[in-house]
């Protein structure tokens, strides 16, 4: 039966009102998924730029490390001379042996493809590498980066496609989602892996015995580049800490050892991070990148010859990147400064799209370049395009800069399911770049838009709440200051204005307000409900607040440092040397609590009295607890 006009204008004006509606709801829905981004990001970018500030703290350190006794100076250096002599293949491998219990792959050298499909299959079945197959991989590894240049130079063709993977971050998945869309490295599938293989995720040592053995295998067709979490330091707070003293030994020179770039048919230039106004790539191309331990080793020397019977017991020595001690005959090899900033910008700088060079505020290193920098430095190298990784992006990849500089991530489900995608790109010289997309998931179906970003938003203010309630002594004198009508109550600005100025985290706080506090009829924000239904638990009734709350907030900054100054890796430090280092770590970071309750935590802690202190176990005590996380149910939370 033909429809009449009337009935034919209804159903395209209802067909209308459900398309703008839809249409409106996915847009809303992805207001949400972009502001639970920028929560992840944020946050990430905060812990990132505490990293950065503890490269002065360690420079603060190596001056004023005042505690070390003569007789421990003496066995210390032993100490050292021993390690000194341990480069040698013998003392990296031989000494572990592999027993016959053992069911893990057993690598046969020299390495073959065989090799890296039996690693593969191994690693999808969870089995485990032996130390000693560790440890001969990474060793000669680190042989054949000695000899390469500081940038890899590669060409491309029709039949030699080069594939570029950005940021994997331990995430095992997204590697054997790459090689089963793309193919495992070969002579004629060659491979830029282009940084921060490692950190954060949990197969940090898997990704990375894939990709050397692959490189073994390969070493002119599988490239390595250098990231800003290719850094032994920054991996002291992670896993490697599970795999021993000689792992994380050989891990440091590794490191240094990778190529800090390459360069595709003499046109485009790949890096992790990015450049900066001043970036000079023939002097890149001549520094001794070895020399580049650890972005949290400034490139200053010490060697002062202090009288150790002074009232300040200093002693004459500074101590290396493990805290181990160098005597006044022995200094630390550094980079010249100028050098070693070449070397942080390209490691950890991220474009953007005003014009001109600044201080890269979010990260606390490196710099933001605008497309004027980007212009000038691809102008003066003669240089077509920059691509580079280090940001995680919503579609995995992203394009700047008038098509000039390319950012490519690949590890999916960075934050959270569903967060973001990962990607690769190929290249093939005289052609544009091919984007190819995945997402790594473990569901039978994909969960549906709306699912993912509940699960995103609900993570993202569950961290979210964890950095506010561990300002909370800060964050209530703020508040307080700003009610002088004492009545618990702050305007939505107010509020927002104390918020980021504690915090200093960047983010919509009004938009985000009614995630995270109670706000009356009047628009008015019952300021203390900041702190509902979360504390961070006491390891010991008697800690003060506000100890327990910087404890938290600088447990991973702690981490790092206790583990440099634990030289044997035993786990334990004295009480006397955590009295010590807090009391720098204090006056450095300008921390005002009482020395009291900190020598008393750690009395407390001493649980054996033997003097000694499981740090790990200690700052693993201070975590935070949520409360009535089931009364959050899909459509409560909405960041929009």
């Amino acid at each position: 039966v033909p429809c009449s006009s009337s009935s034919l204008a209804v159903s395209l004006k209802a067909a209308l009102i459900i398309q703008n509606w839809y249409r409106g709801y996915k847009a809303r829905l992805k207001a949400r998924q972009h502001y639970a981004l920028t929560i992840f990001q944020s946050i990430e970018y905060a812990d990132e730029q505490g990293q950065m500030q503890l490269s002065t703290f360690f420079s603060f350190m190596f001056e004023n490390y005042a505690h070390v006794h003569k007789e421990e100076l003496e066995l210390r250096k032993q100490s050292l001379e021993s390690e000194q002599d341990m480069r040698d293949r013998h003392d990296y491998v031989d000494l572990i042996d592999v027993p016959d219990s053992y069911n893990g792959p057993r690598l046969q050298f020299p390495l073959t493809c065989t090799d890296i499909d039996l690693l593969l299959e191994a690693f999808k079945e969870q089995q485990i590498l032996h130390a000693h197959y560790v440890l001969e991989v990474l060793f000669e590894t680190k042989k054949v980066l000695k000899q390469m240049p500081n940038f890899t130079h590669v060409q491309t063709s029709p039949s030699k496609e080069l594939t570029i993977c950005g940021d994997l971050h331990g995430k095992l998945d997204d590697l054997f989602m790459i090689f089963y869309k793309n193919g495992l490295p070969s002579e004629s599938n060659p491979y830029v892996f282009n940084g921060d293989f490692v950190d954060r995720g949990k197969n940090s040592i898997e990704i990375l015995m894939i990709l050397c053995v692959s490189f073994l295998v390969y070493p002119n067709d599988l490239h390595l580049n250098r990231g800003n979490h290719e850094d032994f330091m920054m991996n002291l707070s992670s896993c490697f800490q599970l795999h021993g003293k000689r792992i994380l030994q050989i891990l440091e020179e590794l490191y240094a050892w990778l190529p800090i770039g390459t360069i595709v048919d003499n046109e485009i230039l790949v890096i992790h991070g990015g450049i900066s106004e001043t970036t000079d790539l023939n002097l890149l191309h001549r520094v001794e990148r070895n020399k580049m331990k650890s972005v949290l080793i400034p490139p200053t020397e010490t060697n002062r010859d202090y009288d150790t019977d002074s009232k300040h017991n200093k002693v004459g020595v500074t101590f290396n990147a493990h805290g181990r001690i160098k005597t006044n005959g022995s200094p630390i090899e550094h980079l010249p400064k100028h050098e070693w900033e070449q070397i942080i910008d390209i490691l950890w700088s991220d474009p953007r799209g005003k014009n001109g060079c600044f201080p890269n505020t979010g990260r606390g290193g490196g710099c933001y370049f605008g497309p004027d920098v980007t212009s000038k430095i691809l102008n003066k190298y003669q240089l077509k395009m920059l691509i580079r990784s280090h940001e995680c992006k919503p579609e995995g990849y992203e394009i700047c800069h008038d098509g000039k500089v390319v950012t490519i991530f690949s590890a999916s489900n960075y934050y959270e399911e569903g967060s973001n995608r990962g990607a690769y790109i190929k290249l093939c010289s005289g052609t544009a770049p091919r984007f190819f997309q995945y997402q790594v998931t473990k569901a039978t179906c994909f969960q549906p838009l709306r699912q993912r970003v509940y699960t995103m938003e609900s993570s993202a203010i569950k961290i979210l709440k964890e950095r506010v309630i561990s300002r909370k002594s800060d964050l209530t004198r703020a508040f307080q200051l700003q009610d002088h009508r004492k009545s618990g109550k702050l305007s939505l600005s107010q509020w927002a204005f104390c918020m980021e100025n504690i915090l200093g985290l960047n983010l919509p706080w009004r938009s985000l307000s009614s995630n995270l506090v109670n706000i009356d009829k009047n628009g008015n924000v019952e300021y203390m409900s900041s702190f509902q239904n979360i504390h961070i638990e006491k390891p010991v009734q008697e800690a003060h607040s506000t100890l327990v709350e910087t404890l938290y907030r600088y447990r991973s900054d702690l981490e790092i440092i206790f583990n440099a100054i634990d030289t044997d890796h035993s786990g334990l430090i004295s009480v006397e040397e955590f009295r010590a280092m807090w009391k720098l770590f204090s006056a450095h970071y300008n921390v005002l609590i009482d020395d009291s309750q900190v020598n008393k935590l750690a009395n407390l802690m001493d649980l054996n009295k033997d003097g000694s202190i499981d740090f790990n176990e200690f700052l693993k005590a201070f975590y935070v607890v949520h409360r009535y996380e089931d009364l959050m149910k899909p459509g409560v939370t909405n960041l929009g």
